[in-house]
């Protein structure tokens, strides 16, 4: 084994060594699981709460509804006015925030540990006593459509991303985007929004996690004291509740390439590919995340040294797989056309670093580098109270947070034949949808 590669293995076994945290888990009577992660290194603490519900949950015609409830989380309980929470935290030198995917919605806090308890009492009261004002639901309404229209309709890449993955999924609620399209997020009522909230904010459908200089046996009673009297799930769900993602629709198999054309005012061509694939825990995820490093994991990779710097044929360029997702997703290739190259010369290179990958396994030495590179980011991204809680989080609602070391083992299992098979299993035309932006100029240019 050559000597660099011996080198940074041995970095990263004495890292995970000497970073490893253990997990202590509890489960109150109503349901609610909570994960704690002791770690004195600072004298700060991270409370995450995690709802089981995303974009994927949502009921036809009300995409973003997951979105827009997490904005009407901050607009006040009949306890806590509008804002009041995020004014408390922050003035208890504390810092807080919110997102939602596909798959979840999650609010943290980061305080020092003697003060986080103020994250068990605003939580709580949230989960149960959330105002909801109809006025408030307006206003914030229109906050999330300027959102939606600055961050996709008037960014013509994430506008293509938007279409290609609408257009990549025919039946599963993956193609929905996360802050909903626009008719969608006007037509959420205030009725809308409590429904959500009631059907999907309880406690078997949350789990805590709290990281940092805590003791367990201090923190659980807190905890129980606050959100153990919280009344289950409702036995007899609502029809929303009822499409919980267990009895989501699988998506059918792909049988031919779809292709899109979006026209925007842009500067040059840029063009997505996406391919189904499988997500973790399937046995083919690590040789899939693999691949993608070998293809454009840094300035390095396949894809770089052969289509931006040899032939220039682009600006820039990726291959993306991101495997945490709790459904099959897509496995992304993109890129910005050079100037005075056409797109469709940058989709045959594309096309070609595919076939060579797909004909002939990369060597182990690349494979090697490759698993050291995922290996060493997944590990290295847990070095905060923050990232610990959320990467616990992410194994978690993908099963149990204990899926962790499986992963890691499973990436450190690929062989070059792994990549080889996946790369010929999934990346053929018949299970891809091709994106082109074309360019338009603006109208003082034209």
């Amino acid at each position: 084994m050559p000597l660099f590669i011996s080198l940074i293995l041995f970095i990263i076994t004495f890292f995970i060594s000497s970073h490893c945290f253990a997990v202590k888990e509890h489960t109150l009577t109503n349901g609610i699981k909570v994960l704690i992660i002791e770690d004195s290194k600072s004298p700060l603490a991270t409370f995450q709460i995690w709802y089981k519900v995303g974009s994927k949950d949502e009921p036809y015609g009300k995409s973003g509804i997951s979105h827009l409830l997490e904005h009407m989380m901050f607009k006040g309980t009949s306890k806590y006015g509008s804002k009041e929470f995020s004014n408390i935290i922050q003035k208890n030198g504390g810092v807080d925030n919110a997102f939602t995917t596909k798959d979840y919605t999650m609010y943290y806090q980061t305080l020092s540990s003697d003060r986080i308890h103020l994250s068990f009492e605003l939580e709580s009261d949230r989960m149960t006593n959330l105002l909801l004002d109809p006025k408030e639901v307006e206003s914030e309404k229109k906050v999330v459509m300027e959102e939606r229209r600055m961050r996709y309709e008037d960014d013509p890449q994430n506008a293509l991303y938007e279409d290609v993955v609408a257009s990549a999924f025919k039946v599963h609620s993956y193609r929905w985007p996360v802050i909903g399209w626009m008719s969608d997020i006007a037509s959420i009522s205030r009725e809308d929004l409590y429904t959500h909230y009631k059907s999907f904010y309880c406690p078997s459908n949350a789990f805590i996690i709290i990281v940092g200089d805590i003791k367990a046996e201090n923190i659980l009673p807190v905890v129980e004291e606050k959100f153990g009297h919280i009344s289950p799930c409702p036995g007899n769900l609502t029809d929303t509740r009822k499409k919980t993602s267990h009895e989501l629709p699988s998506e059918p198999e792909q049988k031919g390439q779809k292709r899109i054309y979006l026209k925007k005012e842009a500067q040059l061509p840029y063009m997505i590919m996406a391919y189904h694939v499988q997500s973790f825990p399937h046995e083919d995820s690590y040789a899939l995340e693999v691949l993608s490093i070998i293809l454009a994991g840094g300035k390095s990779s396949r894809l770089y040294e052969n289509i931006v710097y040899e032939k220039k044929l682009a600006l820039n360029i990726y291959a993306e797989y991101y495997g945490l997702y709790r459904y099959p997703f897509l496995f992304f290739f993109g890129g910005t056309a050079a100037p005075q190259t056409s797109i469709e010369d940058l989709e045959k290179a594309i096309y070609s670093e595919i076939e060579k990958i797909s004909k002939e396994p990369p060597s182990s030495k690349e494979v090697q580098k490759a698993k050291n590179q995922v290996e060493a980011s997944f590990i290295f991204a847990q070095d905060s109270n923050f990232s610990k809680g959320l990467y616990t989080g992410l194994f978690e609602l993908l099963g149990s947070w204990k899926l962790l070391e499986k992963y890691l083992d499973g990436i450190r299992s690929v062989t070059p034949e792994d990549v080889k098979r996946v790369a010929n299993k999934y990346l053929i035309d018949d299970k891809k949808t091709v994106g082109i932006l074309v360019p338009l100029k603006k109208e003082t240019e034209q």
